[in-house]
């Protein structure tokens, strides 16, 4: 039987002191960590159940609302939207579904073209120039509407490397806004290559 959150929270304990603060990992080791200096652990706080997703049941979903008006691609079951603003990396998209569901409630014909269309997204942003790398991610936690994220690495910035490159894309300070627009709209351009509509 899998161990249970009030399991896990136990055994973390154990290694915690006493203000329930877990040690810090070896960050000096981390060239990709974004900060220096004295850095603790957030107190670990007990089991609790989780508040509920945006959108939950597909009620109020802000991206089944929303439609095409910020999608820069789309085709019949499928949208790819960028952020609402630019951000520090130079392209971060989000693929979703139209219909809403999450991963779990994908309809058999949506699973068998999501992982085509995983690629052909990738390759759209890495079609933009200067990237190294596109990390692809899920992260359910915050919105019911299925998303996945794309975010391009830059070419030559190898501090922004690994999982730590999402945490950058705060850090660093936005593309400008013609600069992002035009990258936005060669992810388009790119996608539409292979079928759907480029809308920018």
């Amino acid at each position: 039987m899998p161990e249970s959150a009030e399991e896990l929270y136990r055994r973390a304990l154990a290694a915690a002191d006493e203000d329930c603060r877990l040690p810090i990992p070896p960050l000096d080791d981390w060239e990709t960590f974004p900060f220096e200096g004295e850095i603790r652990t957030r107190p670990l706080r007990p089991p609790a159940d989780d508040p509920p997703r945006q959108g939950e049941g597909g009620v109020d979903c802000w991206r089944c609302a929303t439609g095409d008006k910020d999608a820069i691609w789309s085709d019949e079951h499928w949208l790819v939207a960028p952020l609402p603003k630019p951000s520090g990396l130079p392209v971060v998209v989000l693929l979703y579904p139209r219909e809403h569901c999450d991963l779990e409630g994908l309809p058999p014909e949506r699973q068998a073209e999501l992982g085509p269309l995983i690629v052909r997204v990738e390759r759209a942003v890495d079609s933009v120039g200067n990237i190294e790398r596109v990390h692809v991610g899920r992260f359910g936690d915050g919105s019911e509407h299925l998303h996945f994220w794309f975010m391009a690495r830059p070419a030559r910035m190898p501090q922004l490397r690994m999982s730590f490159a999402a945490i950058w894309d705060d850090i660093l300070p936005p593309v400008p806004e013609e600069l992002w627009r035009g990258d936005n709209a060669a992810v388009a351009r790119a996608l539409a290559a292979g079928g759907g509509r480029a809308h920018v």
